[in-house]
Order: structure tokens, then C-alpha cells, then sequence
């Protein structure tokens, strides 16, 4: 046996007033009395008679001896020697991701893996350091290396439920550097609750700093219990008409068993459309619906089958909400170009006959200005629409007439050129145009000899499109080439701001402009937050116009607000993990799944605690000896 503080002993020196006090004698006082009858009839009834009434008060003595050899005992914090050579240094690794959520295990796997946690901490020895990870998301350290038995009970009970996907792998490499950072004699074990086997296996493990690898121990929580779940629901505006959207579903059956549920579509609480499906096990189950609004708004899926996983039954989207778009065409009057534009839903048309009053060109406006023939020395600022130029401006000088242009070049890549073939087009005519400056120009379609024929101009507070064909003549007004054009037209002039915006997954992290969600003209003082779907708000630091936002640990939908609680952003997040829905707990070797070592003889209580009950005890038995008078 050794001590951690030797230097207690010298408290021993306490034992020589006790011992002194009890040698000496009591020097009793005389005082005269008028007779000796009752006294001596007292003395006669008590004298002694035994040499246990002669040793009391030397049983009163050792007990004094050996309490205080107990209190020294205990100050001198003993320990054994192989109390030091079995020391341990544990990582608890909590899978806390969406699979741990599941039903199967009553009342939730998770619970089961936490009671399991608090067992391995109520097991561990006096000296044992144990540290607890989560696995569920980015890993986590949720308390470091610590004795301290009541602190990482705190610790695992303050691990909550999230959405996030598994990353156990992860949190075992960071369990890992964490035993790696300490060169002791402590062994190294890892022991990971969760209900997967990812991770690797012992054979593994990497070797930490003293060359041995740490000791894996795996506990699985789960049964094979099936799930169906949507592992996918994105939506989208469609490209070609203005009010449609389209609609991305996947659905998964993980279970062994077929399956027959139904699965609804909601917007804004109305029902979309209800489809009926019958699955096969395994099976994944995918269809695209195209539907029409131009509010917007929530769209939200559900399986109407309850199964030991509910979170991924349901799913969400948010659809953007159309806006309108003032258009201003200015034109001596072209049927085609009128019609294409007031078919348009989303298009509050206004026409002027030139000469009429076009925006000046440092007039701000906030709508599209369409100009067919009809070009004014200065264009407008904002955005412009240039078709079959007859005149210079400030941004080309206007040539011959190119005749029978063939389309040589396209770019295929472009957003203005999406869905749309100009090389079948028959062009009777359009116009030869040299730009005054190359910067800020990018040439969508050339003809065979080299000129321009559709191009973008860039310049500060201006976007110009410009179509040199002759729409009077051919037959591009009569192709579906052309109103695709036009609507890619508009929809590059507004930037398609909203036109997509995708679910994220869950444990995900994205970043968004902070100036494209404030309406224009209005000032960006206000603090934003960021408001989960239960309800809790995080501040968001605003020292760029560009944020980043997550990670996303909980299903639903994500707002970002002001200080009014004005909504500027809704954000969808959404499961979306086959391995997370499917739930059904992998077979695993036995020898990875062995328990952790039990407590000592001594439990998890170091041996001065012992002493000090020990010493507890005697005194209690002390006081009822003198309060008996076996002691006196």
C-alpha cells in the first residue's frame, strides 16, 4: 500500500493528548457531610465486581485510539498498487442522431443508450477518467476527462434528441485524438452506444501515442423493426410556364416486408394531390408532379403509415411566391411581341407608340423596358430589352442589314439560351452592330459570317438583352422558341431571385445574401435571427453581407426574422437519409460487444472513503455504549 500525502501522518501526534488525558487521575474535592450512611449503603450496591467494569473506561480509550488512527488513515489518501495499474480512461461515445429516435426500443433507443452511459459511469473505478462525445452530426465534446462521477451523469443527461445524420465514425476518430493527447499509464477503451456498426471495428483502431491502440467496445440499441420513410422531396418553378412548379418525391420501404401506404402532398394546408402506393421491401419509390401557383408558400409531405420512426414521415419545401413584373414595350406595334408578353400571368404590360415617353436614361425603375425598333441615342439604366435595333445609341453603332443570317455559334450554357434552338430558325433578316466598348459584352449567338445576333450588355445599373433579328420577317415568333426566350428574358432581368430553393439535408450548412432578402430600399440594421422550427432563436453576426447558416439539427422549417419578427427567409430541412430511415440494427460480433469491466471490491469509492465510514461507524457505536453506560 502506498500513500498519495504522507505528510498526514504527522496528525498521529494527536494520540498523545488523548492517551495523557486519560491517564491522569481526577483529584476529587472534599467536602464535609453530616453522616456516611448513604454513601457508604451506595458504595456497597456498585463496587466493583468484575475486570470488565475495571477496563471501561481503557475500551473508551482504544476506541478514541482508533478513531483517530482511522482520520489520519484517511488523510493520508492510501491507495494499492493495483489500483494504479488497472487505471482506465474511457471516451463514451452517445450516438444522438435520427435513428436513435426510433420507437423500437421503449421509450426511444437514445434513452436506452443514455441508462446504458449512466451504468458505465456508476461502474467506473476511483481514479477511472471518462469522456463523453456525441455522435449524432458533427462530433462533439460534451465533457471532457473527468473523476467526477455526478458531472458526467450531468453531462449524458443533457444530450438531447437531434435530426442529424450518423457520424460515429467521426466521433470515434475524435475520441481517439482525445486519448492520444494523454501519455499515462491509464488504458485506453472507447465505448460507443449507438444502434449502427459504423465506425471500423478494434483490428483497426489507430495506435495512439504509447503504441497501443485503445480498446472498441461496441453496445447496440435496436431490433429489426422496418421503416418507410420519404428520403427525398424537393420542388422547383418550372423553367417554361410562369405559374408551374415541379415536385420531387422519393419514398423508401427499409423493411423486409411489403409495404402499402399513401402519401399526400399539402400547400398551404390544402391538399396538392394523394398517391397510393404499395412497395416492395428495399424498394425506392420516385415521382416528379408539375402543379401551378403563384402565391407560394409550404408544401409538406406525409406517409399516413405510423412505424417506430415518425420524423421521416413527414418532409417539407418551400415554393417560392411569384412576383409580378411591370413590362414597358415601347413599339409602333408587333402582335407577336404584344401577345407573348400579356400571356404571361406573372406580366402587368404597358404599351407606348413611339414617339412616345420612354424612361430617361438616368430614370430608376423597378420593371423591364422593351424596345422594338425603336432606340433612343442614351439607353435606360435597369433593365432593357433591345429587338430589331433601327438605330445607334450610346452602346452601338448600328449597321447594313445582314440578309439570310444562319446561326453558327450558340452557348449552350447560358440561362437565356435554356430550352431554346435558334439554328432551325429561318432569319430573312436582322442587323449588323459594332460596340462601342467590349467590357460588359458576352455574345450568346453569332452568324456564320461573325456578327452578333442575340447578346448581353453588363454596365452599372444597366442590363441590356439584344435580338437583332427581324421579327416581321421568318418565323421565330411562331416557334416555341420564342416565348421560352422571352420568359428567360424576364427571368434573367429579375435574376430569378427565388426560383430555386432547395430542402436542405439535416446536419447541413449553407450560406445566404443577407442584401437579396431585404426588400429594395430598405436599410439592413436591423439584427436578424435565426428561428428554429421548435421555436428556438440564435442571433446571427452580422459582419458580412453574406451568412452562414447552420448546422441544421432539427426537421422543419428554418426562418430568418428581424427584429420586428418580420420573416425574411424560410429554409426547408428535411431527413432526407436512406441509411438514417432505414433502422434495422446489422448483425455484429459478439467480441466487440463485451461489457465494460465492472467496479472493484472497493466500487468506485477511493479507500479513504471507506475509512472515513468506518471511523462514522465507530463513533455511532461509541455514543450508544455511553448512552447504554457500557461506557462510562
Amino acid at each position: 500500500m502506498s500513500f498519495a500525502n504522507p505528510l498526514a501522518l504527522l496528525w498521529l501526534a494527536a494520540l498523545i493528548p488523548v492517551v495523557v488525558f486519560y491517564i491522569l487521575k481526577i483529584r476529587l474535592r472534599r467536602v464535609p457531610i453530616s453522616t456516611m450512611l448513604f454513601w457508604r449503603q451506595i458504595y456497597d450496591e456498585h463496587q466493583p465486581r468484575s475486570i470488565w467494569q475495571r477496563m471501561r473506561h481503557w475500551l473508551s480509550l482504544l476506541a478514541q485510539i482508533v478513531l483517530i488512527l482511522l482520520l489520519v488513515g484517511a488523510l493520508t489518501d492510501p491507495f494499492f498498487a493495483w489500483e494504479t495499474r488497472q487505471l482506465r480512461r474511457i471516451v463514451l461515445v452517445v450516438d444522438n442522431s435520427a435513428s436513435m429516435n426510433a420507437t423500437d426500443v421503449s421509450p426511444s433507443r437514445l434513452s436506452a443508450a443514455k441508462d446504458e452511459a449512466l451504468r458505465v459511469i456508476r461502474e467506473m473505478r476511483f481514479r477511472d477518467e471518462l469522456a463523453v462525445v456525441t455522435g449524432g452530426g458533427s462530433p462533439r465534446v460534451v465533457c471532457g476527462f473527468s473523476s467526477h462521477g455526478r458531472t458526467l451523469s450531468h453531462a449524458v443527461e443533457d444530450v438531447v434528441s437531434t435530426d442529424n445524420p450518423t457520424r460515429v465514425t467521426e466521433a470515434v476518430e475524435l475520441g481517439r485524438r482525445l486519448l492520444g493527447e494523454r501519455q499515462d499509464e491509464h488504458r485506453r477503451e472507447i465505448v460507443v452506444l449507438t444502434d449502427g456498426s459504423s465506425g471500423g471495428s478494434p483490428e483497426t483502431a489507430a495506435e495512439s501515442k504509447t503504441g497501443e491502440p485503445p480498446v472498441l467496445r461496441w453496445h447496440h440499441f435496436g431490433t429489426n423493426a422496418g421503416n418507410v420513410g420519404i428520403t427525398r422531396f424537393q420542388v422547383r418553378r418550372s423553367l417554361i410556364d410562369p405559374l408551374g412548379y415541379e415536385i420531387l418525391a422519393e419514398v423508401t420501404n427499409a423493411s423486409d416486408d411489403p409495404v402499402e401506404c399513401r402519401l399526400e402532398i399539402d400547400l398551404n394546408d390544402e391538399v396538392v394531390d394523394v398517391v397510393p402506393l404499395k412497395l416492395t421491401p428495399g424498394q425506392h419509390w420516385s415521382q416528379s408532379f408539375e402543379k401551378t401557383s403563384a402565391e407560394g408558400g409550404q408544401l409538406t409531405a406525409k406517409l399516413d403509415r405510423a412505424d417506430v420512426l415518425a420524423m421521416d414521415n413527414l418532409a417539407w419545401a418551400v415554393l417560392p411566391k411569384r412576383e409580378m413584373m411591370p413590362v414597358t414595350l415601347v413599339s409602333e406595334g408587333n402582335l407577336f411581341l404584344q401577345k407573348v408578353f400579356e400571356s404571361n400571368p406573372l406580366v402587368t404590360l404597358t404599351r407606348i407608340d413611339p414617339p412616345g415617353r420612354t424612361p430617361a436614361p438616368n430614370e430608376a425603375t423597378s420593371g423591364i423596358t422593351v424596345l422594338h425598333r425603336h432606340v433612343p441615342e442614351v439607353l435606360p439604366s435597369g433593365a432593357v430589352l433591345v429587338i430589331d435595333p433601327r438605330g445607334s445609341c450610346d452602346a452601338w453603332q448600328l449597321g447594313e442589314p445582314v440578309q439570310n443570317p444562319i446561326v453558327h455559334q450558340q452557348d449552350k450554357d447560358s440561362l437565356l439560351l435554356g430550352h431554346v434552338r435558334l439554328d432551325n430558325v429561318v432569319m430573312p433578316e436582322a442587323r449588323q452592330v459594332k460596340f462601342a466598348s467590349d467590357e460588359g459584352i458576352k455574345v450568346l449567338a453569332r452568324s456564320l459570317a461573325g456578327d452578333p445576333l442575340l447578346a448581353i450588355i453588363e454596365r452599372p445599373r444597366q442590363k441590356v438583352l439584344l435580338l437583332t433579328v427581324n421579327l416581321d420577317e421568318g418565323d421565330l415568333p411562331l416557334r416555341t422558341a420564342f416565348p421560352i426566350l422571352m420568359m428567360n428574358a424576364l427571368n434573367w432581368f429579375t435574376e430569378n431571385r427565388g426560383e430555386l430553393r432547395e430542402s436542405l439535408p439535416t446536419g447541413s450548412i449553407t450560406e445566404i445574401d443577407v442584401a437579396a432578402m431585404r426588400p429594395v430600399g430598405q436599410p439592413g440594421k436591423a439584427d436578424l435571427r435565426l428561428v428554429a422550427p421548435d421555436g428556438r432563436r440564435s442571433v446571427l453576426p452580422m459582419q458580412s453581407e453574406r451568412l452562414s447558416l447552420g448546422p441544421f439539427d432539427q426537421c422543419g422549417i428554418w426562418r430568418v426574422v428581424e427584429d420586428s419578427d418580420t420573416t425574411l427567409l424560410e429554409l426547408a430541412c428535411n431527413l432526407a437519409d436512406r441509411n438514417e430511415s432505414d433502422v434495422r440494427v446489422p448483425k455484429t460480433d459478439e467480441a466487440t460487444t463485451a461489457s465494460v469491466v465492472s467496479a472493484s471490491l472497493l466500487g468506485n469509492r477511493p479507500l479513504w472513503f471507506w475509512l472515513i465510514a468506518i471511523a462514522w461507524l465507530l463513533m455511532a457505536i461509541e455514543w450508544w455504549a455511553y448512552q447504554r453506560r457500557v461506557i462510562t
